[in-house]
């Protein structure tokens, strides 16, 4: 498998340093507030590429993958809102840490072998820093704290390809006056009055951001493992620092591919909260469901941008109804549908630095067929469970549908009804949705079809699937 290596700005072969092991390490949250679909793209570009690396079917017969992603759940972030919300930063990164996995469960990111805290890790994290200390790499202050000297490592700045002195002018002044350089970094911060604190050798205080993950990836990967990822906004300084200090603490190359995926835009723009568009996970999850969401993300290369629009997501919807309805058609006993070359593209595609839009691509183009098969007496059936295992490689589980009404928001499908004049009062949803087909039969029979594909188009954002008959439109939850 050839992958784009950051670290050298190659495609590289994927040459685990343990036969047939893969050892990989993401970069998880700071679990100060709600998970965004940022959070999520990020986790699910990991997910498949450990689901496929572990599917038998990829061309080394498949790999067992130690899959380690971290929480940060003591940072300068969450202190300071806890501070805001009147509540403690540990009880509060501990209620975003299981509402996320909550989500993540939705989302059906489940191949993470191990999730380490930060709190957890104090032990390993100041043998780390002393080793910095003790290899020269570091020094600590009369305040009580230690800092990386970042001169003292001359290719600091391969990774992002910055040289130092230019690189200074991106580093956060952090207590400039005590530091020998600006581009010092901090591995320790002593205790402030109402910070939660730790015992160390240099007194109490907690450890710096960049330090958290390199000992931690080192912990449970070795000193060298095979892949370290995250979002492209972690390059620098997060993933540079990471690299300075695990090599000064081992003298060894940290990771030997550095994978990053690209950022997701909402409408257009980059998501912040200043502007209002943080797009959360529960809301996407209300708003499209988890299996159009991860079709989104896949559907586009995984280190460029994605735009998050609704009429992305609409489209969204729409390949995964095909796909269901692939799934779902009758086979007869006639001739049956050729495979084998799916199989072999989908894997080629996939080799080639993870290329899930060109998965797709085949796979739609199967279901194509399969439709096109059922129709003329084929025999669809292994057609079919290809379709369904490569889908699932994917972490597709298109047959898997919402179970009831229940889950529907009742509030947009009443807001869609009024903008479009419908009287709703004391309507259950199934009653909306039933005016709505009615209002889009009478469009159609009036021959105002651009109202009747909004009306469609709107409903499937809602997930609600049209499906036009002889003599009537009938309607499932997607």
């Amino acid at each position: 498998m050839r992958i784009t290596n950051t670290l050298t700005g190659k495609f590289e072969e994927l040459s685990p340093s343990q036969e047939g092991v893969v050892n990989i390490y993401v970069c998880g949250v700071t679990p100060y507030a709600d998970a965004h679909v940022g959070h999520a793209m990020s986790l699910m570009v990991y997910d498949v590429l450990v689901r496929y690396l572990r599917w038998p079917g990829n061309k080394a017969g498949g790999y067992e993958v130690n899959f380690v992603s971290n929480y940060t759940d003591i940072d300068d972030k969450l202190i300071e809102r806890g501070y805001a919300l009147k509540q403690d930063p540990i009880n509060l990164a501990e209620d975003q840490i299981s509402k996320w996995e909550d989500e993540q469960k939705i989302l059906g990111i489940n191949s993470i072998t191990r999730r380490p805290r930060v709190t957890e890790e104090i032990e390993s994290i100041c043998d780390a820093i002393q080793k910095i200390l003790n290899n020269g790499f570091g020094y600590i202050t009369s305040t009580g704290n230690v800092y990386f000297r970042v001169r003292s490592q001359p290719d600091y700045g391969k990774l992002s390809r910055r040289f130092i002195d230019s690189a200074q002018e991106d580093f956060v002044v952090e207590d400039e006056a005590e530091k020998e350089s600006p581009l010092d970094f901090a591995l320790w911060k002593a205790k402030k009055p109402g910070e939660p604190s730790w015992d160390s050798r240099w007194g109490q205080g907690r450890p710096g951001w960049h330090i958290e993950c390199s000992t931690m990836a080192q912990k449970y990967l070795g000193d060298t493992f095979d892949i370290h990822g995250g979002g492209i906004d972690l390059i620098f300084p997060h993933h540079e620092n990471e690299i300075a200090q695990a090599e000064a603490v081992t003298g060894k190359v940290f990771a030997n591919i550095w994978m990053h995926n690209g950022m997701v835009l909402y409408q257009g723009e980059k998501m912040s909260k200043s502007l209002g568009n943080v797009v959360s996970v529960s809301e996407a999850i209300d708003r499209w469901g988890n299996e159009a969401l991860r079709l989104f993300v896949l559907n586009s290369y995984y280190r460029g941008p994605n735009n998050l629009t609704d009429d992305a997501m609409a489209g969204s919807l729409k390949a995964l109804a095909r796909l269901r309805r692939a799934l779902q058609v009758s086979s007869t006993s006639g001739e049956a549908i050729g495979v084998q070359k799916v199989r072999e593209q989908f894997v080629e595609v996939m080799e080639d630095d993870l290329s899930t839009a060109k998965a797709l691509a085949i796979l739609f183009d199967l279901a194509r067929d399969i439709n096109r098969g059922s129709d003329e007496g084929y025999d669809v059936s292994e057609a079919q469970e290809v379709l369904n295992e490569l889908l699932n490689v994917l972490g597709l589980d298109v047959l898997k549908s919402v179970e009831s009404l229940g889950e529907i928001d009742h509030t947009s499908l009443v807001e869609l009804a009024c903008m479009h004049g419908l009287e709703v009062k004391d309507l259950t949803s199934e009653d909306i949705i039933l005016a709505l087909i009615n209002l889009r039969a009478d469009a159609r029979q009036s021959r105002n079809y651009s109202l009747a594909d909004e009306i469609r188009d709107q409903l499937q954002l809602q997930r609600i699937e049209l499906e036009d008959a002889a003599q009537e439109t009938k309607w499932s939850v997607i």
